[in-house]
């Protein structure tokens, strides 16, 4: 399940360009209820991607807006409270990880849900009941 990070140069500090990823990726398995499940954690990972700041833009102009974005089978956080505890702890992290004059509007969070079906790991095409099924012969 990816999460993909992208942020001006500048706007994390060392460690938060270190820390995000592993402590986003905490935050999603315990917001999906699967900490300690091992198939669970093994499909979770992602990409940081820094930017030269005149590269980010929101409203049409240059603004150094942090982007979130997670993308999820059909199943992935199914309720709007396992959206919400996400999207809360994500905005936390990165207001810990992030330079002091980064403003919390400046941090945008997308969940994106691929159709059943439409999650797929090497050649193995997954369905949702196939997701959990798998995560429950995990535990």
């Amino acid at each position: 399940m990816p999460i993909t990070v992208t942020a001006p140069e500048g706007t994390l500090t060392p460690t938060g360009e270190r820390e995000i990823l592993p402590r986003l990726s905490a935050a999603l398995i315990e917001a999906s209820g699967a900490t300690g499940n091992s198939f669970f954690t093994s499909i979770v990972g992602g990409t940081v991607h820094l930017l030269p700041p005149r590269h980010i833009y929101a409203g049409g102009a240059n603004r150094p807006v942090v982007m979130v974005e997670l993308k999820l089978p059909n199943i992935g956080l199914g309720s709007t409270e396992a959206r919400n505890a996400f999207i809360t702890a994500a905005a936390g992290i990165v207001a810990e990880l992030c330079v002091p004059s980064h403003r919390p509007e400046n941090t945008w969070i997308n969940i994106v849900n691929a159709s059943d079906g439409g999650w797929g790991i090497g050649d193995q095409q997954y369905t949702g009941d196939q997701l959990m099924a798998a995560a429950a012969a995990a535990h």
